[in-house]
């Protein structure tokens, strides 16, 4: 199985303001469904919560040290569980929020990364990763418009062995 993250940061690694992306960018929305579709997802509580509803086409799984009471998705609370719930799969994305990928880095193969032209002020942080563990697969930059509220550019890195 390929863990994978999926995330969309800003400069300084920022993900998330108050439970919320900071941004407009339906692209990335396009991209994170074009990449998360019939795969199962990891997420936190909070991202969860964020979100209000599971998504559809995937097995949402939540992480949290919580118990949940929504039926819709699958409540784990560790890393190891989640990972057995997705069961014998290709690829499993961990879509955060920020303590989810830093449970998930170290263990990571690839990651698809929003870069977001943008400094916005932020309260969760992707983690710092060493650059020089990974290489680049595929990149494509795309310009802000009437619907896209920043420049952005899609990045899929590969861990090397």
């Amino acid at each position: 199985m390929n863990i994978s993250l999926i995330a969309a940061l800003a400069m300084d690694r920022v993900i998330g303001m108050e439970s919320k992306m900071p941004w407009n960018l339906p692209g990335d929305l396009a991209w994170f469904k074009r990449n998360t579709l019939n795969k199962p997802v990891i997420m936190g509580r909070v991202t969860y919560e964020s979100i209000g509803r599971p998504l559809p086409g995937r097995l949402n799984i939540v992480l949290s040290s919580q118990p949940g009471n929504d039926e819709c998705v699958t409540w784990v609370s560790s890393v190891d569980e989640a990972l057995a719930v997705a069961g014998d799969v290709e690829e499993v994305m961990v879509m955060g929020g920020g303590k989810v990928y830093d449970q998930f880095i170290s263990r990571a193969s690839r990651m698809y990364l929003t870069h977001i032209d943008a400094e916005v002020i932020g309260d969760t942080h992707f983690p710092d990763y060493e650059p020089d563990e990974w290489d680049s697969e595929f990149t494509e930059y795309h310009d802000a418009d009437e619907l896209n509220s920043h420049s952005y550019c899609f990045e899929i890195l590969q861990r090397r062995l």
